[in-house]
């Protein structure tokens, strides 16, 4: 019974941390989405933000969980702050502007860096998860997943909305971070 709770205290936390660097796309999206773009546009968009979501997170599990090896029982406090500043990070970037850059997002070059820049937070993530020794499996699905559903309704919510509903979801997605990274430490 404590193992069935315990898994889904993971599962629970998993995905909301995927929903929360899933606010990253959904945000962004909203901006791109505003600036006019196909249906198809969006699917592929979107499928390459669930494969950088993928991908990420996956490279950086591998990373973290070679660090828990390296730092042993520290790796928890490491992979806690490691959330916080990544928290950090994505509140001081709702404030002051997003680190990608602006160009034609519907381009392959503009997919791929799109698609990096919005993925990049899954890989510090990952090294956290992978400090933990979190499921390897279910956390690549849910940061996947939820990269390419929030892609899909950032960049179709951007079509009919504002740009500052965009801001505040990354806001949003940085404090979730943030009191994850306060939970693991303390």
């Amino acid at each position: 019974m404590l193992e069935a709770t315990s898994h889904m205290g993971q599962l629970l936390t998993v995905l909301i941390m995927a929903l929360a660097l899933g606010m990253d796309a959904f945000s962004l999206g909203i901006g791109v989405g505003m600036k006019g773009v196909r249906l198809q546009d969006v699917l592929r968009i979107s499928a390459v933000v669930a494969l950088f979501h993928l991908v990420m997170p996956l490279l950086g599990m591998f990373t973290g969980h070679f660090m828990s090896e390296v730092l042993g029982h520290v790796a928890a406090y490491a992979a806690g702050g490691l959330l916080i500043l990544l928290g950090c990070h994505m509140i001081y970037n709702s404030i002051y502007g997003s680190s990608v850059p602006l160009l034609d997002y519907r381009s392959s070059v503009g997919v791929i860096l799109y698609s990096l820049g919005v993925s990049m937070d899954s890989f510090s993530v990952g090294v956290s998860l992978g400090m933990f020794r979190s499921d390897l499996l279910l956390t690549v699905a849910a940061f996947g997943g939820a990269g390419g559903v929030m892609s899909v309704l950032g960049l179709l919510l951007g079509r009919h909305v504002s740009r500052n509903l965009g801001e505040y979801g990354e806001a949003i997605g940085g404090a979730i971070l943030f009191a994850f990274g306060m939970m693991f430490i303390f």
